[in-house]
């Protein structure tokens, strides 16, 4: 969670010191791609929440998909307060909103569905690596535990970042989400953006992990079975890989760019021009952590074949069972 999303509510660029800057791409293109973002990912989602429901959560990965689709709904719903805020189109009392609340509420359905990820990643590798055998991690009941410790975890260490945005709101306040905040509110957020860092390069190495070995695995599977058929092994590998490939393009490049950007922010780099473009950098990479939001539907079709059978004649396959065989092994 990032003080400096939303900070400059207006979305103009903050100040900092001397370097003084407004772009336009903040004010006008940004909000403009959030639009498609966020009708996007409202109409995907829908259409994803109305097949869940009829989806029974007869396994591990339908109730990690479950909440995933609530995670993107949360998320997609703030989405219009950051439009109309970066975009000047909001009073300072939206901005205020925003500051205590909805920016928030942003960033913890964010980690929510970047620790949800990770667990689907986990179960498509205890899939892959040990089909035949069955631990607690495969237990309906544990997955629902898990997925409720997620939401109570997030959202835990996130209501103490509105309730102590507790100064008054004014403005001029509301320019820089952190003068909302007292000076524990400052300290907690501080905390709490690192242990976000935390559950980022955790999942980010646990799926590094998880899919190494699924790679080997993957190979030996095409090694013994002598398989040449060129369609079934690219089919193979996008269903596979789909988890990681999500995780990859939405949520890394915002948390490559968060430490020079943070250097920035610390006077530790003073040049403007870099400032700028550091800025803009970290603007993008946050557009495309939001895309998650209609990147996450992929995942859906490719990977669940209920989902796919209620969608009326689209990527209906035959597959006599929910999960892709190879060669006879449990798989994505």
């Amino acid at each position: 969670m990032d003080l400096q999303f939303f900070n400059k509510s207006n979305g103009s660029v903050p100040s900092h010191g001397r370097c003084t800057y407004d772009i336009k791409t903040a004010q006008v293109v940004f909000p403009i791609l959030y639009i498609l973002v966020f009708c996007l990912g409202l109409i995907l989602n829908i259409l994803s929440l109305w097949v869940f429901c009829r989806v029974p959560s007869n396994s591990v990965f339908i109730i990690y998909l479950k909440n995933t689709v609530v995670a993107d709904i949360v998320m997609t719903l703030s989405l219009p307060f950051k439009i109309v805020t970066d975009s000047r189109a909001a009073p300072w009392q939206v901005k205020a909103f925003v500051c205590r609340f909805s920016a928030v509420v942003f960033y913890a359905s964010m980690y929510i569905n970047i620790i949800l990820l990770g667990l689907i990643g986990l179960d498509r590798f205890l899939k892959i690596v040990r089909p035949y055998e069955r631990g607690c991690m495969d237990q309906l009941s544990v997955a629902k535990r898990i997925s409720v410790a997620v939401w109570f975890m997030i959202f835990g260490i996130s209501i103490p970042n509105m309730i102590l945005s507790n100064q008054t709101a004014t403005p001029k306040t509301v320019r820089q989400c952190s003068d909302l905040k007292s000076p524990l509110g400052i300290k907690w957020h501080v905390a709490v953006n690192f242990i976000c860092l935390i559950i980022f390069w955790s999942v980010l190495i646990a799926l590094t992990i998880f899919y190494t070995i699924i790679t080997k695995k993957v190979y030996e599977s095409y090694r013994r079975s002598r398989s040449r058929h060129k369609d079934l092994r690219r089919t193979t590998r996008v269903k596979v890989f789909v988890v990681v490939i999500v995780f990859f393009v939405c949520f890394a490049p915002y948390h490559f760019m968060r430490l020079p950007y943070t250097f920035s922010q610390s006077g530790v780099i003073d040049d403007c021009n870099t400032k700028r473009r550091l800025f803009l950098a970290k603007e993008s990479t946050l557009l495309i952590a939001a895309t998650n939001v209609f990147m996450d539907p992929l995942i859906y079709i490719i990977l669940c074949k209920p989902f796919r059978k209620l969608l009326p004649g689209f990527l209906n396959s035959g597959d006599s069972s929910q999960e892709a065989p190879i060669n006879n092994e449990s798989t994505v």
